[in-house]
């Protein structure tokens, strides 16, 4: 099983947005966002969790980033692959719930960005293809090609 709390003890502030994609302060953000859900959620009791909700948070930011496989995930923490992929999708709802961490709007993305010209150079290319003839051609057995009559 893999210590995250030790790995981010040394690790930059600066190396935060290279390895999992969002700034060390919007890690942090989405940290306590979590925990404080997963408190709430969990406040009557309950089967303690096999993955913290920092391992959670890594885990969904890997997944995000490097496009990793549910099993290879699985196979680094110890657990299954469908626990690695509830834990993503809770991740996911509980920030996207909060309405902190949501991507722009589609229509925001369909406006102008201030390109104003754009040129392909479509000329046509002449494409080399083999001389019909005897000498280009595959020879073949005469029975093969002669039908019978």
């Amino acid at each position: 099983m893999i210590n995250n709390r030790e790995r981010l003890k040394n690790l930059p502030k600066s190396h935060y947005q290279q390895i999992f994609g969002v700034s060390h302060g919007t890690f942090l953000k989405m940290y306590k966002t979590l925990r404080r859900a997963y408190r709430e959620l969990h406040k009557s009791g309950g089967k303690p969790p096999t993955l913290s909700v920092l391992d959670k948070l890594i885990i969904t930011l890997q997944y995000w980033r490097e496009y990793r496989t549910y099993r290879h995930i699985a196979f680094d923490y110890g657990v299954g692959k469908s626990a690695i992929g509830n834990e993503i999708i809770w991740v996911e709802d509980t920030l996207i719930k909060t309405g902190l961490f949501t991507l722009p709007s589609r229509r925001s993305m369909l406006e102008p960005s201030g390109i104003e010209l754009v040129l392909i150079d479509v000329t046509e290319q002449p494409i080399e293809r083999p001389k019909r003839g005897r000498k280009n051609g595959i020879p073949a057995r005469k029975s093969a090609t002669q039908s019978k009559r």
